[in-house]
């Protein structure tokens, strides 16, 4: 595992910045930002969760999050290559990788792409890991775009609910902001956000 001690993604980029991570298509899954948690929101909804299913069990009926709520709510890709690697117990070769990915430029763009990736898309239970498997997706700079990012997003998000549903499990490792964002958006009652029809993605509310 990576770690990483940056705790708020940057507000602003310069045009080159911008540029870039548009071409990896997380431009506006960065404009995003950090959402505050909302335990009691999130521990109700993982107690209607049915892993048998993969729906939520509501008093109006059953309902699911999906690759369509993934598109408008973090604004990533849902189509193309399979986001899959594998795991790394090597240190120097770990050491090696990153000294190859990050050492050469748009290496500041990388970074922030694995800052994402850290803190909305795949988060683990302590916020701060990131799987080695992700790093080699980054190796080919003009490639980061054809993957689906969204897709392998919602997948992590049905495993953590699953996970997180067994009576022994004390904590969701899970990307919390595509699940309050979807629950805010799907049951606006529930809503603490000010509701605004025009912004991209809808998670920028």
């Amino acid at each position: 595992m990576l770690t990483c001690d940056h705790p708020v993604p940057p507000d602003r980029y310069n045009d080159r910045v911008e540029e870039h991570l548009r071409v990896t298509r997380f431009y506006h899954a960065s404009q995003i930002g950090v959402v505050q948690c909302q335990k009691a929101l999130v521990n109700a909804l993982i107690e209607r969760w049915h892993p048998d299913t993969y729906t939520f069990h509501l008093l109006v009926g059953e309902c699911a999050v999906n690759l369509e709520d993934v598109a408008l709510i973090l604004g990533l890709p849902t189509d193309g290559l399979p986001v899959t690697g594998m795991t790394m117990s090597s240190f120097e070769a770990l050491e090696a990788e990153c000294l190859d990915q990050f050492g050469v430029a748009p290496r500041k763009v990388k970074c922030h792409v694995m800052l994402l990736i850290r803190t909305i898309l795949f988060g683990d239970k302590f916020g701060t890991g990131v799987h080695y498997k992700f790093l080699p997706l980054l190796r080919d700079f003009g490639s980061i775009g054809q993957y689906s990012w969204g897709s392998a997003c919602l997948a992590h998000l049905y495993r953590a609910l699953c996970r997180a549903s067994r009576f022994n499990c004390k904590k969701i490792d899970s990307p919390l902001t595509l699940l309050l964002g979807w629950a805010w958006i799907r049951l606006p009652y529930l809503s603490p956000l000010p509701r605004k029809s025009r912004n991209f993605p809808l998670a920028k509310r």
